[in-house]
């Protein structure tokens, strides 16, 4: 039996919570804490995790002598490592939520951590266990569509004035960003994943055109070249409404798509597709789609079990802190790229002043001041994307 902690229980701890008790056999939630513990005490009442203690601290937790095997992370951005680091002193694996942590530094300081201690940790990416994102990536290296040259990644969500006045949020000292970091990174994440590793160039331009209570951009624009010569496009936002998120790889015989699509052409002489496209290509990619074999879980209760499994078979968690440090890698260059208005390299140093989170509070561009805050909103219904 695995014994697990939820750190934070705001919003996104409900689908750690549910993840869990999908597994009632392997594991059980021994704790909950909430530096507003009236929140893990209502967390407490409302899935009925009656055996479950209450904490008003990490620290609290970790003194308590409570036998903690995973420490599932959700708090804001800008207290990940240091809970995430005194969990693994304390001898307990994890599961970090998104971002990993706001800075390269602070990420580098959680992996080495993690062989220090001999623990195991997971950054949470739960839309690599989406069926269609993961039979994209299957589709992909299948090879039937060639390689992919030019990647589109739509990391679109909206949210309302109003959703910046939470304490935390919309400042770059505890939120570490706006919707590059703390949206896209799923997109971004994914991207790394299809890609195989980190573009070489990005150039990127921030805004903020919706939110004059936040500091940081709605809206971000990054183009990314490969060492292949490959390139992408990624935007981050939270004003676009409907929330289409997609990611589009056009490949070298096809285009592929999540929600998954397929389109292939093939050329007349006069290099004009022929209008009926290449039928037969787009018939096997769709069939080889359908072949694979959906996954047993998906979303955060994937996620969840592959750490689970992890744990009980030492073996690595799928997405781990490299993989979560490789999307803070990304995602800071754009925002020097942004900061900077010029085209940056990557890999980002240990020199780079953009390596540490002081450096990136020094560069930060304000677009707005926030001005006042509430501790707190009342419950209500998140998205978590299409996909």
């Amino acid at each position: 039996m695995i014994y697990a902690a939820i750190v934070g229980t705001g919003n996104i701890s409900a689908s750690h919570i549910q993840g869990l008790m999908t597994f009632p056999e392997r594991c059980k939630i021994a704790a909950l804490v909430d530096i507003y513990p009236e929140k893990a005490e209502a967390a407490k009442v409302k899935y009925q995790l009656e055996d479950a203690q209450v904490f008003d601290s990490h620290e609290a937790l970790l003194a308590s002598g409570l036998k903690i095997d995973l420490v599932h992370v959700c708090t804001p951005p800008s207290s990940h490592a240091q809970i995430a680091i005194d969990s693994m002193k304390a001898g307990c694996n994890l599961l970090v939520e998104k971002p990993m942590a706001p800075s390269l530094k602070e990420c580098d300081a959680m992996l080495e951590a993690e062989k220090k201690y001999g623990v195991t940790m997971g950054i949470v990416a739960q839309n690599r266990f989406r069926n269609s994102i993961y039979k994209l990536k299957k589709a992909a290296d299948s090879g039937l569509a060639g390689k992919v040259r030019c990647a589109h990644v739509n990391s679109l969500w909206w949210r309302g004035h109003c959703y910046y006045d939470l304490w935390w949020r919309g400042t770059w000292e505890k939120e570490g960003g706006g919707p590059t970091l703390n949206h896209a990174v799923h997109h971004i994440d994914m991207i790394n994943w299809i890609q195989g590793g980190l573009p070489e160039e990005v150039t990127s331009v921030l805004a903020n055109v919706m939110h004059d209570n936040s500091e940081v951009e709605d809206l971000s624009f990054a183009a990314l070249r490969y060492e292949d010569g490959s390139v992408a496009e990624v935007t981050s936002s939270v004003v676009h409404h409907g929330e289409e998120q997609g990611i589009v790889l056009q490949c070298e015989k096809a285009k592929l798509a999540a929600p998954w699509s397929c389109v292939a052409e093939v050329t007349q002489t006069n290099g004009f597709p022929v209008p009926e496209h290449n039928r037969e290509l787009m018939k096997e990619l769709d069939d080889f789609y359908e072949s694979i074999e959906d996954l047993p879980y998906e979303g955060h209760t994937g996620e969840i079990e592959n750490v689970l499994s992890a744990l009980e078979n030492g073996t690595r968690p799928f997405i781990t802190g490299e993989d979560g440090r490789k999307t803070v890698e990304l995602i800071t260059a754009i925002y020097k790229a942004g900061f900077q208005k010029r085209t940056v390299s990557l890999p980002i140093l240990k020199e780079d002043e953009y390596y540490t989170m002081e450096g990136i509070l020094k560069n930060a561009v304000h677009f707005y001041e926030k001005s006042a805050s509430v501790e707190n909103f009342t419950s209500g219904d998140i998205t978590v994307g299409n996909y």
